[in-house]
């Protein structure tokens, strides 16, 4: 006679979250929104599950209703939620503290508004794990909150827990909440976009950490990801959502390989963590997807194909031996030297695109600083245009501004939302006393016009575009003064990889109508192989390898490129039908 199956077993066999017709509804003024509905999927102990879609298709909410926090009016109106068998639907707030936290933990997507700014950070450390008894006593809540920092990568996290998010980078930020999230244990992870901030070495140390998690404690993890290369690499199932309903779901490998509904072939022909190598080597592929997708990804990549022609053209930025130090102070009086910008040269000829690559604190941004006059190297030059930057008056240095312009990466804090469409567009001809107001108001309309917005959105204002949107603006004001260079410092590391995917087809456009140079800064290596002509690698402020796109990715002879290369989620991973 076999002998039944222990408790453990059958604990393990079964889900650790049951999600059945689950329904998420706001109230709105024009009436109630259906964010999710009618979807149902189980996560079971020590398994790792992400959710993809495009921004507003349903993951975020799904995830936050898991735990009874969804945002403003949101409700869920039908369905269930069993976590370990208990249907949570009808808990109230207190009944919801034992499962927040110590069974279900969350690692939210946006570090600047998760954490509190006047708090330190190991103040709300403590205070997460004293709210969910992981542990009793000043001591040992200090230490737990140590540890927790410590295991999601924060170094020299003893001296850390005494800043302020302020002093933060966003990596940084990021990792306090996968802390935050992690301590008390949780036996499901929730984590929304937890490395999107993140560079690709520092990711895959936290993704580490997290599988490792999974594997030592029997915990699950739920990711909530745009990133398909990460999915594939990471999860074993997947759950494709879009507009609020699940449209195919599934092993993971089984479904990005040989995806079966058109919205998630869409995804994939638009990720560039997979589709940048296939762009490279079958153009047949590429102009299927590009096809599905409305999106000439073979264009970006045939850009490679005349290395001659970028060799002969004349440069548009010149940087010779560009040194940055700062005076940090540590206590006291005394100060001491931080160089973060180490004695670099590069040229970027002009209508081509130079990808300055490296991980956070690399110098990269600094740099990017630099050439548009925002700070004033040590030592070195730059020269834009056969003009001098260094050692310009403050009136000519105004001139030259004129010629270069930033699209950053947020577009919520880069555009005023205080002001209209038209009117942040319009700002640098006001500033630089370009034209007068009707001629402002035609080259807006214009501008509109050229990364492909209707007229109409000039009386409209950012909360009322979608991210995509409000990146185009940011684009559309970029080129409102006809500059020679456009410096796009992580322009498009916060979208999710369709408006992605548009906005790179966008750039790509306007630079070959245009006649634009680009200095590309960004963390997301997949990116720079469809978009770049050359690749310069920063480490610790120098620059360690330069070369075309293909030679850095196809040969790498530095060990630090190489392994930002071997970090790239799913870059050996063939995927897509």
């Amino acid at each position: 006679m076999t002998n039944p199956p222990s408790a453990s077993t059958r604990r393990a066999s079964e889900p650790l979250v049951s999600v059945r017709d689950l329904e998420v509804t706001f109230r709105t003024q024009g009436g109630d929104i259906h964010a999710v509905r009618g979807i149902s999927f189980d996560i079971f102990p020590g398994e790792t599950v992400a959710i993809v879609g495009e921004s507003g298709s349903g993951k975020s909410t799904t995830a936050t209703a898991l735990i009874k926090l969804l945002p403003g009016s949101g409700r869920i109106s039908a369905g269930q939620v069993l976590v370990e068998g208990r249907d949570i639907t009808g808990l109230s707030d207190r009944q919801m503290a034992s499962i927040r936290g110590g069974v279900i933990g969350y690692v939210p997507q946006d570090p600047m508004s998760n954490l509190n700014p006047v708090w330190s950070v190991g103040y709300q450390v403590r205070e997460a794990i004293r709210a969910n008894g992981v542990a009793s006593g000043r001591k040992d809540i200090e230490a737990r909150s140590i540890e927790v920092l410590k295991q999601a990568g924060l170094g020299d996290a003893e001296r850390r827990t005494k800043q302020y998010p302020h002093q933060f980078s966003g990596g940084m930020r990021q990792r306090v909440l996968i802390g935050i999230g992690l301590g008390a244990d949780p036996k499901l992870l929730i984590a929304d976009e937890p490395t999107s901030a993140l560079d690709v070495t520092v990711q895959k140390t936290i993704l580490d950490h997290l599988a490792s998690l999974t594997r030592e404690k029997q915990a699950a993890l739920l990711l909530i990801t745009h990133d398909l290369g990460l999915a594939a690499e990471r999860a074993s199932k997947l759950i494709v959502m879009n507009q609020g309903r699940i449209v195919e779901a599934g092993p993971s490998l089984e479904i990005l390989q040989n995806p079966q509904h058109p919205y998630t072939k869409r995804l994939i022909a638009a990720a560039p963590s997979l589709a940048s190598r296939r762009i490279q080597s079958s153009t047949e592929v590429t102009f299927a997807d590009a096809d599905a997708l409305g999106v000439d990804i073979a264009k970006l990549a045939a850009r490679h194909d005349d290395d001659s022609a970028i060799a002969d053209a004349e440069p548009a930025i010149t940087v010779s031996d560009l040194t940055k130090v700062y005076s940090i102070r540590r206590g006291g009086f005394s100060s001491e030297p931080l160089t973060a910008v180490d004695n670099i040269s590069f040229t970027i000829p002009r209508g081509t695109t130079l990808a300055l690559v490296g991980e956070s604190g690399s110098g990269k941004s600094t740099a990017a600083k630099m050439i548009l006059g925002l700070e004033p190297p040590t030592s070195g030059e730059i020269t834009v245009g056969g003009t001098r930057l260094t050692g310009v008056s403050r009136s000519q240095l105004f001139n030259l501004r004129s010629r270069m312009q930033p699209v950053f990466q947020d577009p919520y804090a880069s555009l005023d939302p205080q002001r209209s469409i038209g009117a942040i567009i319009a700002e640098p001809l006001k500033v630089h006393k370009v034209g007068d107001n009707a001629s402002r108001d035609a080259r807006v309309v214009e501008l509109l016009e050229q990364v492909a917005l209707p007229s109409a959105l000039a009386h409209r204002y950012p909360n009322e575009l979608s991210g995509g949107q409000r990146q185009r603006v940011a684009v559309a004001r970029a080129l409102a003064l006809k500059p020679e260079v456009v410096v796009l410092d992580e322009a498009v590391s916060a979208l999710d990889v369709l408006v992605q995917a548009q906005i790179l087809q966008l750039l790509a456009d306007l630079q070959q109508e245009l006649g634009l140079t680009y200095l590309f800064i960004t963390h997301d290596l997949a990116v720079v192989r469809i978009v770049a002509d050359s690749v310069a690698v920063m480490e610790a402020g120098k620059i360690v390898e330069t070369g075309t796109t293909d030679e850095i990715f196809d040969n790498a002879q530095v060990a630090y490129t190489q392994r930002l290369l071997e970090a790239i989620p799913g870059a050996g991973i063939p995927l897509g039908a």
